[in-house]
């Protein structure tokens, strides 16, 4: 799982929105920089997981649908790349030629893998109002 810009992103968005009953896209964009093609992508991906709600109309725009204490880094990073490893292997859908191959286990996949866990605790830890409280 590299936190891709997309991943930063999402939680500029997050932030932006805290405290805001709700904002446009051109409001996120303005308070974030952030382009708005890049913020509806965004905020489709964060709507799907329901962390954001939509609203149409001429008041439209954005709010968040969960409180900042529900939310952590890894529920922003999941709702943009559900499939965050750190390495190809660690996908279930992936093949690896060397592990278990002469019936061995790959040694260097079962510490990847631990290393894979630690990082979605350490993303866990933590709520987002927790992290923007330090500030």
């Amino acid at each position: 799982m590299f936190i891709t810009r997309e991943s930063d992103y999402a939680v500029r968005v997050i932030r932006a929105l805290w405290g805001e009953k709700r904002l446009s896209v051109s409001d996120i964009c303005e308070k974030e920089s952030v382009t708005a093609p890049f913020a509806y992508k965004i905020l489709k991906k964060l709507q799907k997981a329901k962390i954001v709600r939509g609203y149409r109309g001429v008041h439209g725009g954005y709010a968040l649908n969960k409180g900042l204490d529900e939310l952590t880094l890894y529920d922003i990073y999941a709702a943009i790349d559900p499939d965050m490893f750190i390495i190809e292997c660690l996908n279930p859908e992936y093949s690896c030629v060397r592990d278990g191959q002469d019936g061995m286990p790959c040694l260097v996949h079962k510490e990847l893998a631990s290393v894979q866990r630690e990082l979605e605790s350490l993303l866990k830890r933590k709520t987002l109002q927790q992290i923007m409280e330090e500030a």
